[in-house]
């Protein structure tokens, strides 16, 4: 079984020269997401799942949307920095409507949780949240004690890239948007690589091929140029 091979930012460059060049234009600022197909897992042992955060070199410029789940102790310090605050005591209103909990997980990127209101969280949100992968995970700091100062903690979360195997041997995660230069995006991309195959049993030998895409445009296999539309089935 053949492995990835060492991958140079300059091949991460050249992915992105064609992403930018060959993807359709929108109107809209557009997220790059990075693509890792992996190979020599078995998902369902625990041992090789992946699962972790890391934060990158450089921010997106387009604002990671972040919710936070709290109780009445730390309610006036989460509100200013959060997009969207829930507290325990909005928890029972919550549960009642699916509807609004599916368009909650839509909207936003990052869920975070107070420790104390963790199993709530579980109890009203985990249905909704747990199979998209968005519950709030400690293994990514999103799980935090009533006594925390946020602000510090927001920084982080701004910046972080989650890793995660959900039902197949694929790890997608944005890495950069139009917006950022070439080179502050092929530093995300090398970040989110490197740590990736430091936490893989086999390292390169359990990565297929990597790629990069715009979150609504074709793919562009890293170190091998562009790539048909029929390469999309890899990165979904």
């Amino acid at each position: 079984m053949v492995g990835e091979q060492k991958m140079e930012k300059q091949d991460i460059i050249t992915a992105i020269t064609e992403l930018r060049q060959k993807s359709p234009k929108r109107n809209f600022l557009q997220t790059i997401d990075f693509v890792a197909n992996l190979q020599g897992l078995d998902i369902k042992k625990p041992e090789h799942k992946v699962d972790f955060a890391l934060p990158l070199p450089h921010k997106l410029s387009k604002k990671t949307k972040i919710c936070a789940f709290v109780d009445s102790q730390l309610t006036a310090q989460a509100k200013p920095l959060f997009d969207t605050v829930i507290t325990k005591e909005e928890f029972p209103k919550w549960a009642a409507d699916k509807r609004n909990q599916k368009k909650l997980a839509k909207t936003h990127r990052l869920f975070v949780a107070q420790m104390e209101v963790m199993a709530q969280v579980a109890a009203t949100f985990g249905k909704v949240l747990g199979p998209r992968g968005k519950m709030p995970n400690p293994k990514a700091g999103g799980v935090f004690p009533g006594a925390a100062q946020l602000q510090p903690l927001m920084k982080r979360w701004e910046n972080l890239a989650r890793l995660q195997t959900k039902n197949e041997l694929v790890i997608k995660t944005p890495v950069g948007d139009e917006k950022m230069s070439d080179d502050q995006i092929a530093e995300n991309v090398m970040a989110v690589y490197n740590t990736l195959i430091s936490k893989l049993p086999q390292e390169k030998n359990n990565i297929r091929n990597t790629l990069l895409k715009f979150t609504m445009g074709p793919i562009f296999k890293i170190g091998e140029g562009w790539k048909k539309q029929s390469m999309k089935k890899e990165a979904q």
